[in-house]
């Protein structure tokens, strides 16, 4: 899709943050974009921020956790704008603390976000786009922590590495099917992630309720720091992060980075993977059988990767 003008994209958790981010980015270079989120005040804010701008955006209510609701959207924003050629599969919850804290609630809870959210995405929308014939992208908004244990995050980084996962065996199913899939693995981007402790639905127990107040602390400082702060600068605008998704997107990248300060940790886990294999002669009999399994062995799609250079423009181009 290195030309999207014209074309529809379906975004989950579009409302703020890293969605509106996408969904703005998508429509200034003429997307028709659909916004669901769980959030109808949120909905409601991103579309004033649409007003008089004469891009092409619609709202639709969405709780990624519900199948029917999700075809019901699906249903929805095709009759608005027709058919649906990219899906970013971007809803998410960022309650984190340490595994050993949890309840079976925050398991729950968490994964039927931000795994089954995004399952339920591919099953409702994938089949569309196939459908119709014209090709289109998926990208899985997943995290640094999708690729390397980051923080105290223990639920968020076991789901996360699941999103990575499903955006690299998509990307070979559907490679010739003229579907490109990316696994997005942002960074830190200003969005109100610290306060989506606040959308746990009733009656369920938590062991984060100490980690939850001190996120709302942490969102308090980011609301009221200046631009120039140094707490400000250590995130990234939405906007340059939909510009880099958008990038991503037209170069057909397997793995979209936001943040090439995270090359620390990325090579300090390929470095531990590699160190871990055993030192020893290969088996050559065991090699020629595993040869014989297609991508067991080997997955071609890695090596498809190219290194992006600079930073995007408006448009998600790399400078000229």
């Amino acid at each position: 899709m290195q030309e999207v003008a014209g074309k529809t994209a379906f975004i989950t958790g579009g409302a703020s943050g890293i969605g509106l981010g996408m969904a703005t980015v998508f429509a200034r270079n003429g997307m028709k974009v659909v916004i669901g989120d769980i959030r109808q005040e949120a909905l409601d804010q991103a579309m004033e921020t649409f007003a008089n701008t004469g891009l092409t955006v619609h709202p639709v209510r969405l709780d990624v956790t519900d199948r029917a609701n999700f075809a019901a959207a699906a249903d929805e924003a095709e009759a608005r704008f027709g058919k649906i050629h990219m899906l970013c599969n971007n809803a998410g919850i960022g309650v984190t603390g340490p595994i050993k804290d949890a309840t079976y609630d925050d398991w729950d809870w968490l994964k039927a976000v931000m795994l089954d959210g995004v399952i339920n995405g591919i099953q409702t929308i994938l089949p569309r786009i196939r459908a119709h014939g014209e090709g289109g992208h998926i990208v899985n908004t997943s995290s640094m922590s999708g690729a390397f244990a980051s923080g105290d995050a223990g639920i968020y980084i076991t789901l996360k590495y699941a999103v990575t996962g499903m955006a690299e065996a998509l990307r070979w199913e559907l490679q010739d099917e003229n579907i490109g899939v990316s696994a997005f693995l942002p960074g830190g981007v200003r969005t109100n992630i610290f306060l989506s402790h606040k959308l746990r639905p009733g009656g369920m127990t938590t062991g984060y309720a100490e980690q939850d107040a001190r996120k709302e602390e942490i969102a308090e400082a980011f609301a009221t720091a200046a631009p120039d702060a140094p707490i400000s600068r250590i995130t990234m605008d939405p906007i340059e992060a939909g510009q880099r998704v958008l990038r991503g997107v037209r170069r057909n990248d397997l793995f979209i980075i936001s943040h090439p300060e995270f090359r620390e940790g990325l090579q300090a886990r390929c470095d531990a993977l590699m160190r871990a294999v055993p030192d020893e002669p290969l088996n050559q009999d065991r090699l020629a059988m595993l040869r014989t399994y297609g991508t067991l062995l080997n997955q071609p799609i890695y090596a498809e990767q190219t290194t992006p250079r600079g930073a995007p423009d408006a448009e998600g181009r790399e400078p000229a």
